[in-house]
């Protein structure tokens, strides 16, 4: 009878877990390691975008001996290859985000101290120079017929333009200080979360015509980290929010009627690396519990299940830096740390 009172307890439990709106679990669907040539540590990530399963590339910068190298890597599918054959490849500088425009790959590529657009195309590598030099690039993005650097020069704010041909300084609303990032989802459907005073932040949306407040009533106190833009117009700004003192994950959703903030169970994790994946849910990689381990989570409404990379020996320390949808599957790209060696790169795949 006590064996049988058991069996009837566990079976509860777990019919609890499974119905439970808002229960977060832990489970691991299939992570696997991928092997990625190593660069000159300590490294940097700083971007990873896949067109397909067989096309993704991942950016960032190394430690050389006269300064940051640019770093950039290539998913076919099967492997990851450093690539070295873009201009400035063995000078000083960094790699920023990667878009894909039409049939090319667009990066954003900061070179003793200009900026430039890397494009990549069936006949090799071009670059587009920038119309001036920034203090600061803190952001780029593209899409077909339109980019846009936003950054500082010695006069304040700058949001630069590209149309495929020129590019034009654009302004922004009265009380702008400082755009922290941008996205686009068309020409003239962009999206850009800034400071817009007393610390704290506001959305600003590109119409094809004007940056405007987009009138998002963001939660108090809060920052915002990315935002989503989708084509099935759903747009979701991911930040954090100070309660009690301490900063809390909040996800703030237009389903195409209004805004919607949601607080998963997520602590204090940032939210930079936020995607959608193949199965519809929002994944993010999280602060890991194990040291030898990776950890994700997957949002999907009010549920949050986590799930464990691969099991790393001898490793003290692997983070996934960034994460994106390659076809039907996942890959992620960020660091390790062997016991004894200093932090290099590390790949992960989900699905497949």
């Amino acid at each position: 009878m006590n064996g049988l009172r058991a069996v009837v307890v566990c079976l509860v439990i777990a019919c609890a877990a499974v119905v439970s709106p808002g229960a977060a679990t832990a489970v691991t669907p299939g992570w696997s390691a991928l092997a990625v040539p190593a660069a000159a540590p300590p490294v940097t990530v700083s971007h990873l975008a896949a067109r397909g399963p067989g096309e993704a590339w991942a950016t960032g910068y190394e430690q050389a001996g006269d300064g940051l190298r640019p770093m950039l890597y290539r998913w076919d599918g099967s492997v990851w290859s450093r690539d070295t054959g873009f201009p400035g490849a063995g000078e000083p500088g960094r790699l920023g985000e990667v878009r894909f425009v039409g049939k090319q790959v667009w990066i954003f590529h900061e070179r003793r101290g200009a900026g430039e657009i890397l494009r990549r195309s069936a006949a090799g590598w071009s670059a587009v120079p920038l119309p001036q030099a920034l203090w600061t690039y803190q952001d780029f993005t593209a899409v077909a017929g339109a980019a846009w650097v936003v950054g500082e020069d010695d006069t304040g704010l700058k949001v630069l333009h590209y149309d495929g041909s020129r590019w034009t300084t654009q302004s922004v609303p009265d009380g702008v200080h400082y755009v922290m990032g941008i996205t686009a989802r068309t020409a003239t459907d962009a999206w850009a979360w800034a400071d817009a005073g007393s610390g704290t932040s506001g959305i600003l949306h590109w119409d094809g015509t004007l940056w405007r407040d987009a009138k998002v009533a963001l939660p108090p106190d809060s920052n915002v980290h990315t935002i989503l833009p989708e084509p099935s117009g759903r747009v979701t700004i991911g930040g954090s929010r100070y309660i009690d003192g301490a900063p809390r994950t909040c996800l703030t959703v237009w389903n195409g009627h209004s805004w919607r903030t949601t607080y998963p169970p997520l602590g204090d994790t940032s939210v930079e690396a936020l995607m959608r994946g193949p199965d519809g849910a929002l994944w993010l990689p999280v602060r890991s519990d194990r040291a030898f381990q990776s950890k994700y989570a997957r949002v999907d409404g009010t549920r949050t299940v986590f799930s464990y990379g691969p099991e790393r020996p001898n490793a003290i320390d692997v983070k996934p830096r960034a994460l994106t949808r390659a076809g039907g599957r996942l890959l992620s790209f960020g660091t390790i740390e062997i016991y004894g060696s200093e932090p290099n790169l590390m790949s992960e795949r989900l699905g497949g």
